[in-house]
């Protein structure tokens, strides 16, 4: 337990951020996911090249449990909406499926390739993948054994592939091939396309699926889905590898190479402040769904997690005022 002290003359904008460091992992961790707010509070599940996704709560990172069963490095993971089931995505070509309760593998999905990203819809009946053979794909999982809808129109190698409306019918892909593709699931087929540069290096849906937000270089676009516009950008003084936008849209946090996290006014995409902690670069940052704090991703192997709020009592973190100890 951290506990700090506070007094006049260590009032809370003088605090430093201290996060929380959650070992575990042996090799770099390369994707984060907090599971929505349950009954038993929330989850935050890690993905890392040693090939044991992990189970952890949410706003202390107490380790929970390993799933062990994956033969590769694992790219991608998520949590259901009640967190009762994990999808983990891996290099040993499959995507699996796992009850949460007893750390159990309940389906195995073969690829043709690296699965490099996992998602489940809304309402928890489709999981969508996306794989180094250029393929997504979506899978029923009301009827698991039938063959999924494939989606086919990259040209490389894809990094992600998230739903992008609540009902689950559209989403949304970034590939080496240099574009952002957006998809319709009735359709089956591209319906819009960006095109940059560089190749993005990651991309975040928020929870109600109304902003997306792009990595590449070093910027952070954040595009209205709604309105399919881009409406702010950010740019850093590194190469952007993840950012997370806060549950109220006020502001957002990125990292990258320079091993920093930059945390931002969202409004005025200006910088905040900076915070020192990892050494390696960042891979992934997630806001956790109370916004109380977020989790990071290295590849030092470390996980750790931050205030959003510093100087608040929260989780393992506790303030003292030693004024009324005394």
């Amino acid at each position: 337990m951290d506990i700090f002290s506070l007094n006049s003359n260590n009032n809370v904008a003088s605090l430093k951020q201290v996060p929380l460091t959650c070992n575990g992992h042996t090799r770099p961790i390369v994707y984060l996911h907090f599971s929505s707010i349950t009954e038993n509070g929330f989850y935050l599940i890690s993905a890392s090249k040693d090939g044991k996704p992990m189970l952890r709560k949410g706003d202390t990172g107490d380790w929970i449990g390993t799933f062990e069963g994956h033969k590769g490095a694992v790219w991608g993971v998520v949590l259901n909406s009640d967190a009762s089931l994990a999808a983990t995505g891996s290099a040993d070509f499959t995507a699996k499926i796992w009850n949460t309760t007893q750390g159990d593998e309940v389906f195995s999905l073969p690829h043709k390739h690296i699965v490099k990203s996992v998602d489940f819809s809304s309402d928890d009946n489709q999981l969508l993948t996306s794989s180094n053979d250029k393929i997504i794909r979506l899978f029923d999982l009301n009827n698991i054994n039938s063959d999924p809808q494939n989606f086919i129109g990259h040209d490389d190698n894809i990094r992600q592939a998230l739903f992008s409306n609540i009902e689950g019918t559209q989403f949304v892909s970034c590939a080496d091939d240099k574009t952002i593709r957006f998809w319709d699931k009735r359709s089956t087929k591209e319906c819009f396309k960006l095109t940059f540069d560089q190749k993005p290096n990651g991309i975040e849906v928020t929870n109600d699926k109304s902003i997306l937000s792009i990595c590449y270089d070093q910027n952070v676009i954040f595009f209205d889905l709604s309105r399919m516009v881009q409406i702010k950008k950010f740019q850093a003084p590194t190469v952007i590898e993840t950012s997370s936008l806060h549950p109220d849209k006020n502001v957002f946090v990125c990292g990258g190479l320079d091993f920093l996290i930059y945390k931002c006014d969202y409004n005025r995409c200006e910088t905040i402040d900076s915070y020192s902690g990892h050494f390696g670069a960042v891979h992934c940052l997630r806001y956790s769904p109370d916004g109380e704090l977020y989790a990071s991703g290295s590849e030092d192997g470390t996980l750790r997690l931050w205030q959003n709020t510093i100087g608040k009592t929260y989780g393992l973190w506790k303030y003292v005022d030693s004024n009324e100890t005394e």
